[in-house]
């Protein structure tokens, strides 16, 4: 599996990855996602990888007005 494409977004506070984790599974089930390993609490912005274009274009419609 190869993850070529990438969207970084914004999102502060603790916890990214398991909240970034759950709101996945809920709002884009079937979407193959690579995380990093951890986020550190002060970084406040989270990249995720994918694996097409059109997941790609998949996530970034419905990262619109969400607040993680």
């Amino acid at each position: 599996m190869t993850f070529r494409y990438s969207h970084t977004f914004p999102i502060s506070g603790p916890n990214k990855l398991p909240r970034f984790k759950q709101w996945a599974a809920e709002n884009i089930p079937g979407v193959a996602l690579s995380l990093p390993p951890q986020v550190p609490v002060k970084s406040e912005a989270l990249t995720v990888r994918l694996k097409s274009i059109d997941d790609r274009t998949m996530l970034i419609g419905k990262l619109e007005g969400v607040s993680l």
